[in-house]
């Protein structure tokens, strides 16, 4: 404790020894009509005793606007708006403490003789100092899907065929929805939540100590729609596919419908919102493998060939309310709810052969057809309870406590029969597991102005518990009776506990806006898998985070970042009982692997021109402990699937990105990710060595065609460059689409027709090719899923508002023309 009791110490040392700044003025324009926020209204503040103009500022998305530094005395403001009525505001006298002023409401200008509607595009991306955003509703391909394929359009991600998820290259990152953690597995999460519900795709690649370290590659944080004030939104989608063009004689045909719905009310002390959603999106397709071993001179070759297709739908429901009882004191609440259902099923024909090598003749040989169904199920259930109060001072205390649990099932069935005929069963086994996962937290964070920022600080506890039941069933073939296999069966619980604290110092000085801060983590980890005893862990640890922005010209501002990050182990990597994934495939993991401890550096650029913008970033990441997932030969039929730790995995890299409106009617944006991606370590306790490295890069574009007022079409590119793992390398993956959207009802009433994974036979899309290799074993398997998908997609927006700005003209110039 006592590393507790000093960092606390420190905490409020510093928040009481930095002083008070000068005087400050902080405030909001908004529309007195609707009360919704004025962006980019102009400002300007003036002393009263002579008039003279001392500053002029623009108010940012929110319709806020700040003066620093300023001298005691008396002011006035001036805002203006197109459309509006100029607006004068006195100042109350300052003196050394920041002033917040009432909203600046602003009067339409009844005098203008018509309005004009604004159409032109949102941007689709926009820098901060630790983040990019993405406007989900700019992806036209996206919708009707899932976060997942929101998050293909961004240049930080990639999908592959398998729907693995990297940021940067790692699949570990760490999932928020609407600020609020997820401790379930982020692609679980990714994949309930529906994109017509998203506002906006936050990658956060630069955390501040704010945010929990987990996570290595960084911060997914997903921002879902709300209404706005004092008003109700209803938007209602609905899809369904047509049929498919390629089945690749799979045993059924895949079905693809869904629908979602979402509902917001924002009125006086009250928001409330709520949402919906039921996805079925099947696959079809096929794998072709090929797997050798070597034990004693006797080489075994088992390629294979058949059906690879996946059953997939889910299903959520969201709810969350806000209570505003004054302006000091806001309590809110929040409830989640999603279900997830996937079952993959393998029918393969297996040509196994053994040969002596020595003498060069055959010694065994079978042909068999395996089936294999691995069914799986996520059902997640979230809630959280916040209250938030504003002292006198604008500092801001809030306490918050988050629940979650997961019940995550699954059951593989694998069943050999005899070629040909398939009427006799060789082999017949089942896994069910159960995987439940329980965690809360709770948290209190306080905010104070100081100086000419603010300083925030917080204490954090973290509660994960994960109980584990995985069973071999072996079918005794004469009596039909399944036996428990005692060697592949395990009972397993892991217990996660993390206390945390943190200070962080952020704040704005001229062109520089900076913040720097330091997490303190004591976390301790219980594992036990039954009958191997108990594994524990005590860590304690230091999470720094800096971050800088510059803006040295107009239009140009410079970026970087740096931050120290962890990757927790789950259970399935810490369980060391085999389980059953495939007719030659066991998978396992390590009870004394290790978590992954991270350093990621970044710098870069962001240019903002009046048709668009751009960034370039140049970054580090450094992984200490990697985690791989690596093979050994079980025996001869048969490989061995192991988490484990591999060594020291570095990546240097630079990100581009950025989107321009080249004419009225063309829109571009791309985003691109190069970086060279290297391991240096050991396997199995150092007997195999690891010194592998490539460069990898991806693409992910977009160009869009207004071809009428109504009518807009877009394509789409998501490229993945081959890039090697600690024992072999993943092949180049491709995924091009089309979408074409036609609005009715003035706007109120879309339909949009997706062409997804095109492919028309010549760029070979939504394929990928596995490889991996050892001393005694070579496996390689291509993964050919379905493409040319077609989907139509019909929203309806109930109450859709129609930004128009209302812009003087000239009576008599009008009338003489």
């Amino acid at each position: 404790m006592k590393p507790f009791l000093s960092l606390a110490f420190f905490f409020c040392w510093l928040a009481s020894a930095i002083a008070q700044g000068q005087p400050a003025v902080i405030g909001k324009v908004i529309d007195r009509q609707s009360g919704q926020a004025l962006p980019y209204a102009s400002v300007a503040l003036s002393r009263s005793a002579d008039s003279t103009l001392l500053s002029g500022v623009l108010t940012d998305e929110k319709g806020g606007f700040r003066f620093e530094k300023l001298e005691a005395g008396a002011y006035y403001l001036e805002v203006q708006y197109i459309g509006y009525r100029r607006a004068r505001v006195s100042l109350p006298a300052l003196a050394g403490a920041t002033t917040e002023l009432p909203p600046v409401a602003m009067q339409p200008d009844g005098r203008v003789l018509n309005a004009v509607e604004v159409t032109g595009n949102r941007e689709v991306m926009e820098n901060r100092i630790d983040r990019q955003v993405y406007r989900a509703g700019q992806f036209l391909g996206s919708q009707g899907g899932t976060a997942v394929d929101v998050l293909k359009n961004t240049p930080s991600v990639t999908v592959n065929s398998e729907g693995d998820i990297t940021l940067r290259g790692s699949t570990g990152f760490l999932v928020l929805v609407n600020g609020k953690p997820v401790q379930t597995d982020p692609s679980i999460i990714l994949n309930q939540i529906p994109a017509n519900t998203i506002e906006n795709v936050e990658i956060i690649t630069s955390p501040s100590a704010r945010f929990d370290p987990d996570g290595k590659s960084g911060i997914i944080n997903i921002t879902t729609k709300t209404a706005d004030k004092n008003s109700q939104s209803l938007i209602v989608n609905m899809q369904a596919g047509l049929p498919s063009v390629h089945t690749y004689h799979n045993l059924k045909n895949p079905r693809r419908f869904g629908g979602d719905a979402a509902w917001g009310m924002k009125a006086g002390k009250w928001e409330v919102n709520l949402s919906g959603n039921y996805l079925r999106n099947d696959l079809t397709g096929r794998r072709v493998g090929d797997v050798n071993t070597m034990i004693e001179d006797v080489f075994t070759s088992f390629p294979s060939d058949g059906e690879r297709s996946f059953k997939r739908y889910n299903y959520t429901a969201r709810a969350s309310v806000s209570f505003a009882a004054d302006p000091s004191n806001v309590i809110s609440a929040g409830f989640y709810k999603g279900y997830r259902f996937q079952s993959r099923r393998a029918d393969l024909v297996y040509n196994n052969t053994k040969t002596d090598l020595e003498t060069g003749q055959n010694v065994g040989r079978i042909t068999y057809f395996n089936s294999n169904i691995a069914q799986k199920t996520a059902d997640v259930m979230s809630g959280n309870l916040d209250y938030l109060h504003r002292f006198a001072n604008k500092s801001e205390l809030t306490l918050s406590g988050l629940t979650e649990s997961a019940e995550l099932d699954g059951l593989t069935t694998n069943v050999n029969l005899s070629e040909p005929g398939r009427t006799r069963a060789l082999q017949n086994t089942r896994n069910p597991s159960g995987n439940p996962l329980n965690a809360y937290r709770l948290q209190a964070d306080y905010v104070v102005p100081i100086g000419k920022g603010k300083l925030e600080t917080g204490y954090q506890y973290r509660n994960q518990a994960q109980k584990g039941t995985f069973q071999y069933l072996d079918q005794n073939l004469e009596t039909g009776e399944f036996v428990l296999v005692p060697q592949f069966s395990s009972r397993t619980r892991l217990i996660n506990h993390i206390h945390s604290m943190y200070g962080q110092y952020s704040g704005k000085s001229g062109k520089l806006e900076y913040s720097g801060g330091l997490r303190y983590e004591y976390a301790t980890r219980r594992f036990t898998a039954e009958g191997t005893g108990t594994r524990n862990l005590d860590l304690s640890n230091f999470f720094p985070s800096a971050q800088l922005q510059y803006q040295f010209a107009k239009g140009w501002r410079g970026k970087a970042g740096y931050t120290r990050r962890v990757q927790r182990t789950t259970n399935n990597e810490l369980n060391p009982f085999p389980e059953r994934e495939h007719s030659e495939t066991l998978e396992s993991g390590d009870p004394d692997i290790l978590p992954e401890f991270i350093g990621q550096a970044e710098a870069g650029v962001v240019r903002e021109f009046a048709k668009g913008s751009a960034f370039l970033t140049f970054y580090n990441q450094r992984i200490k402990n990697v985690v791989n997932r690596v093979n050994s030969v079980y025996n001869d039929t048969i490989v061995n699937r192991i988490y484990t730790n591999a060594g020291l995995a570095t990546s240097w890299g630079v990100e581009v990105g950025g989107n321009a409106n080249l004419t009225k009617w063309w829109q571009l944006y791309a985003g691109a990710n190069l970086y060279r991606y290297a391991i240096e370590g050991g396997l199995f306790r150092n007997t195999v060595v690891v010194n592998t490295s490539s460069v990898v890069y991806s693409l992910n574009a977009n160009t869009t065609f207004k071809i009428a007022p109504a009518l807009q079409v877009q394509w789409a590119i998501s490229y993945l460059s081959k890039r090697v793992t600690a024992q072999g390398e993943d092949s180049r993956f491709v995924n091009p689409s089309l979408s074409v959207k036609r609005t009715f009802l003035k706007g109120k009433l879309a339909a949009t027709l997706q062409w997804q994974n095109m492919d028309l036979g010549i760029v070979g899309a939504n394929r990928q090719r596995i490889t991996t290799w050892g001393k005694d074993f070579y496996t390689t398997t291509n993964y050919i899923q379905e493409t040319d998908i077609f989907l139509i997609n019909l929203s309806y927006n109930l109450n859709q508002l129609t930004r128009k700005a209302k812009l003087p003209s000239s009576e008599f110039g009008e009338r003489e023309f």
